[in-house]
């Protein structure tokens, strides 16, 4: 008997479809293969691999269910053109009860986003950034849907595909801010919103930047002060 395959088969199954799902993930790193390209036949692969059928079945579901690869019927199993947002998901769900945690991930992600969205923001984009907060302005109630598109368009104003894959994860944590919110402050959200509007439309990262900070800071600061209170 092989050597190799003596020594994988004294691997636990879940480590062995791990490092299997690691070394199929290796084709990609490797430049072998590329974004959307179809992986070899489930035969090949076990040859190549040195592993049983259901070690591999099992690697595979893994990859597929963090929306590295995907499955088309009677066409074989092929990578992901983009990136998932399930490890990030999955990633967040760990941390939802803990409030602090959930708002600096998302200051963190969304500040290094407006800078970016200073450079790239098309103008029909900062059109509609513009409706949302005339809509806020008009609204007699709850506006945190409006709110949340309003941060949305900044975010996939960037256009890139690492970062697209963030993005829900960052809408889930403003879902779960804007639960923690009990008193909405609406003439405060239209001049933040205005602040940050104007930096993007002078195109200047920096006066972003800086805006989005003081917006999310206070944010931060009230909710974290409500939550003490219950």
């Amino acid at each position: 008997m092989n050597q190799n395959h003596t020594l994988l088969d004294s691997v636990p199954r879940k480590t062995l479809s791990k490092e299997v799902a690691d070394r199929i993930i290796q084709l990609l790193v490797s430049g072998n293969l590329k974004r959307g390209d179809k992986l070899p036949p489930e035969m090949e692969l076990i040859k190549m691999l040195s592993v049983s059928r259901p070690v591999l079945r099992e690697a595979m579901s893994s990859l597929e269910s963090l929306g590295i690869i995907h499955r088309k019927t009677r066409d074989g199993t092929y990578f992901s053109e983009k990136i998932g947002s399930q490890p990030y998901f999955n990633m967040l769900s760990l941390v939802m009860d803990d409030l602090p945690t959930i708002i600096e991930a998302r200051m963190a992600l969304e500040l290094g986003l407006i800078a970016l969205a200073a450079e790239k923001i098309t103008q029909n984009e900062l059109e509609h950034l513009y409706q949302t907060i005339e809509a806020i302005s008009k609204h007699p109630g709850n506006y945190s849907e409006i709110d949340k598109e309003f941060h949305r368009i900044i975010a996939f104003s960037v256009h890139n595909p690492v970062l697209d894959s963030m993005i829900d994860s960052l809408l889930v944590a403003f879902d779960q801010m804007s639960k923690n919110i009990e008193v909405r402050e609406r003439n405060v959200a239209v001049e933040h919103h205005t602040a940050i509007y104007e930096a993007l439309e002078r195109r200047s990262p920096p006066e972003a930047f800086s805006k989005m900070y003081e917006h999310l800071d206070y944010v931060r600061k009230k909710i974290l002060k409500e939550s003490r209170k219950g």
